[in-house]
Parts: structure tokens; C-alpha cells; sequence
């Protein structure tokens, strides 16, 4: 009985299957992660969900019209560019992780088109 041959082959395919875990599974999380550390330095700056609470609330307790006004308008810009900040963010980190996803399959369609 010969073991050696096929305790290779069982070692190739078990490192093969490791590989593809941690590549996917265990990069996907860390990129997630960072994703969302991104994101909550992101909403440090710009804080949409707490604008969005006291939209309606003066600005600076100014009960004037003029800072009544001025409140709405100026949450208006900061919602807006917050959420223009974090689209572009979440298009950006698409578009890596989609990248991250495709790098192993394209380099194994090439390794396959390339051997005739």
C-alpha cells in the first residue's frame, strides 16, 4: 500500500481549500471591518443621523428667523455632502472588493486559457 502519493494529494487539495477560505471568507471580513472603520471616521465629520435629529432645531440656539433658517439650510448642505461622501466611499470599496473576489478566479482562467 502506498500512503506517500496519497497523503500528497490530500495535503494539495486541503491547502487548496484553506487557501480559498482564507482568501474570501477571512478577507472578506477583514475588509468589511475596515470598511466600517472608514465609515464611522467618515461620521465623525459629517454626522447625518444626529443633523437629521435636530434638523428642524435652531442653529447655535439662535431662535431668530434668520437662524431658523439658516439651521435648515446648513444641516440641508451637511446631509447632503455626508451622504454624497459616503456613496463615493461605498463605490470605492465596491469596486476593491469586487477586484479582491475576482483576482484569484481570473488568475486561474489565465493558468487554464494558457496552457494550450
Amino acid at each position: 500500500m502506498n500512503l506517500a502519493p496519497v497523503y500528497l494529494v490530500r495535503r494539495f487539495f486541503y491547502y487548496v481549500f484553506n487557501f480559498f477560505h482564507h482568501w474570501y471568507f477571512h478577507g472578506s471580513r477583514n475588509l468589511a471591518r475596515y470598511f466600517l472603520s472608514v465609515f464611522e471616521g467618515a461620521d465623525k465629520t459629517f454626522a447625518v443621523k444626529i443633523t437629521l435629529k435636530y434638523f428642524f432645531q435652531p442653529l447655535y440656539k439662535d431662535y431668530s428667523a434668520v437662524g431658523r433658517i439658516l439651521g435648515v439650510f446648513f444641516r440641508s448642505m451637511r446631509i447632503l455632502m455626508g451622504l454624497g461622501v459616503y456613496a463615493f466611499l461605498a463605490a470605492i470599496f465596491l469596486g476593491v472588493y469586487l477586484v479582491w473576489i475576482l483576482i484569484p478566479l481570473v488568475l486561474i482562467a489565465n493558468i487554464f486559457l494558457n496552457i494550450q
